[in-house]
C-alpha cells in the first residue's frame, strides 16, 4: 500500500500542472485521463473496463472498474472478474453475469504506478508546450517580435521572448555592425519554424527585405490602413536598401509619407538597421520606368529591354555612370535585385569620342570575365578604362596585377595602330 505521503504528492502533481502550464482545460483533462489509462494498462494489461474522472479545479480524481461476475472458483482475472460471493458482500442483489462497478484508489497501485504517472505527465505535458510553441509561432512566420537577449555564442544568440520561449538569431540573420549585450532588447521577425523531431526551433531574422517592411509598416500608417503598398523590397544588409512604394490615393504622396517631414519616418527605420542608407521610389507596372528609377540618383538617357532574357542595357552620360554603378556596385546591384533584371550600364560616347572602342570589341584578345570585372565598375570603354588609375583596376576590380598590365597593353596598342 503508497504511503500517505504519495497520495500527497500526487495531488501537488494535479496542482502544478493546473497553475503553471498554459493549456487550456479540456486538453488538461484529456492529458490526464490518457496519463491514468496509460499507467493502468501498463500495470493490470488493460485499461478497458476503467473509467477514470478527472476534476482539474479541485486537483483530484477518481478511477472506477467495471469487473464481471462469475461464479466462485471461476476467476481467471482479479482486474476484470468477480466472483459472485465477492460481488454479494456489496449488494445481494447481484447475479453471474452482471457487472460491478467499484472505486479503486490509484495509490493501491504502488508507489511505482505514482513515479510512472509523474513521469507519463511530465512526457505528455512537454509535448503539450512543444505543440503550443509551434503553434503559437508558425502563425508569427514574418512578424516582428521583441525579445531579450539571454546568451551569445559565436554563431548565433539565444534570445527569450515574454513568456520565456527560446528563440534564436543566427550570425547569418544578424546585420553586419549588429552588436548586442546579454538582457539587452532586440527586434526581428520570424523568419521561420523549424520542426525537427517535434522538438520547435524558432529562427528570427533582421536581414530579411520582410524585416524592413514590417518596419515601414510600424512607422507608416497609410501603409498600415492600405492607403499606401510596398510592392518590392531589395537589400544589401547594413549597406543600403530599395524600396518600391505605390500609392492608391492620388493625393497622397508614397514616397514623401514614408519618409515623412524632414525624414522624421525613415529616420527610425535607418537606426534600427544600423544607420543602413534606404532609397524610397515609386512603383510602376512600365518596366523601362521602374529600372530608370530604380537607378536613382543617375539620370539614365535611355534604354534597351531584352525581355526575354530579362536583361537591360542602360546608357548614360559618363559623369552619370558612377552614380549608377554606387560605391562598390551597390546601387546597380540593388537596382537588379528589385526590377529582377541584369543590368548592364554603358557610356554614351559624344562625337569627340567617336573613335573610342567599347571593351565587349576586344573579347578576341581579353577573356570574358575580365571585361566584365572592368565593366563592373562602370568601364565599358577603351578609353574610359586607360584614362583611370592602374591601381583602381587591381584593386575595385579585383585583378593581378599581370592581368591588369596585359589589358592596358592591349588597349593602348589599338590607339597606336590607328594614330600609325
Amino acid at each position: 500500500m503508497a504511503k500517505k505521503e504519495d497520495t500527497i504528492s500526487l495531488i501537488d502533481t494535479f496542482s502544478e500542472f493546473k497553475d503553471n502550464k498554459k493549456i487550456d482545460k479540456t486538453t488538461m483533462i484529456s492529458v490526464l485521463e490518457e496519463s491514468f489509462r496509460s499507467v493502468i494498462a501498463k500495470i493490470v494489461g488493460t485499461d478497458e473496463n476503467y473509467d477514470v474522472i478527472v476534476n482539474p479545479d479541485q486537483g483530484d480524481f477518481e478511477i472506477w472498474r467495471n469487473r464481471e461476475v462469475v461464479a466462485d472458483g471461476d476467476v481467471t482475472d482479479d482486474y476484470m472478474q468477480i466472483s459472485l460471493s465477492e460481488a454479494r458482500k456489496t449488494d445481494e442483489s447481484y447475479e453471474i453475469g452482471e457487472e460491478v462497478t467499484d472505486k479503486v484508489f490509484f495509490e493501491s497501485f504502488g508507489r511505482r504506478a505514482i513515479l510512472n504517472l509523474r513521469q507519463t505527465l511530465a512526457s505528455k505535458i512537454l509535448e503539450l508546450e512543444k505543440d503550443s510553441l509551434y503553434n503559437k509561432y508558425i502563425e508569427r512566420v514574418g512578424t516582428i517580435i521583441s525579445a531579450e537577449v539571454y546568451q551569445i555564442w559565436k554563431k548565433e544568440i539565444l534570445l527569450v521572448d515574454d513568456e520565456g520561449n527560446e528563440l534564436i538569431l543566427p550570425k547569418s540573420e544578424q546585420i553586419p555592425r549588429d552588436f548586442f549585450r546579454k538582457g539587452e532588447s532586440i527586434r526581428a521577425v520570424v523568419a521561420r519554424v523549424d520542426n525537427k523531431n517535434n522538438n520547435p526551433k524558432i529562427v528570427l531574422s533582421r536581414t530579411s527585405p520582410v524585416f524592413l517592411e514590417r518596419l515601414f509598416e510600424l512607422e507608416v500608417p497609410e501603409i498600415t490602413d492600405g492607403l499606401i503598398t510596398i510592392k518590392k523590397v531589395a537589400r544589401i544588409p547594413g549597406e543600403r536598401a530599395k524600396v518600391a512604394v505605390e500609392s492608391y490615393d492620388e493625393r497622397i504622396d508614397p514616397v514623401g509619407a514614408c519618409v515623412g517631414v524632414k525624414g522624421s519616418r525613415i529616420h527610425g527605420i535607418v537606426r534600427e538597421l544600423c544607420n543602413e542608407n534606404i532609397d524610397v521610389i515609386n512603383y510602376t507596372s512600365n518596366i523601362q520606368l521602374f529600372i530608370q528609377r530604380s537607378l536613382s540618383p543617375a539620370t539614365v538617357s535611355s534604354i534597351r529591354l531584352n525581355e526575354k532574357d530579362r536583361k537591360a542595357e542602360i546608357f548614360l552620360q559618363p559623369d552619370e555612370v558612377s552614380l549608377a554603378i554606387g560605391k562598390g556596385g551597390l546601387n546597380i546591384k540593388l537596382a537588379s535585385m528589385l526590377s529582377e533584371y541584369t543590368i548592364d550600364v554603358f557610356r554614351e560616347l559624344a562625337e569627340t569620342d567617336s573613335e573610342d572602342i567599347y571593351l565587349d570589341e576586344f573579347k578576341d584578345e581579353i577573356e570574358g570575365w575580365v571585361i566584365e570585372a572592368i565593366k563592373g565598375l562602370g568601364l565599358d570603354t577603351a578609353k574610359a578604362v586607360l584614362e583611370v588609375p592602374r591601381n583602381r583596376l587591381i584593386e575595385d576590380a579585383d585583378l593581378e596585377e599581370e592581368t591588369v598590365d596585359e589589358v592596358l597593353n592591349i588597349l593602348k596598342a589599338e590607339f597606336e595602330e590607328d594614330e600609325n
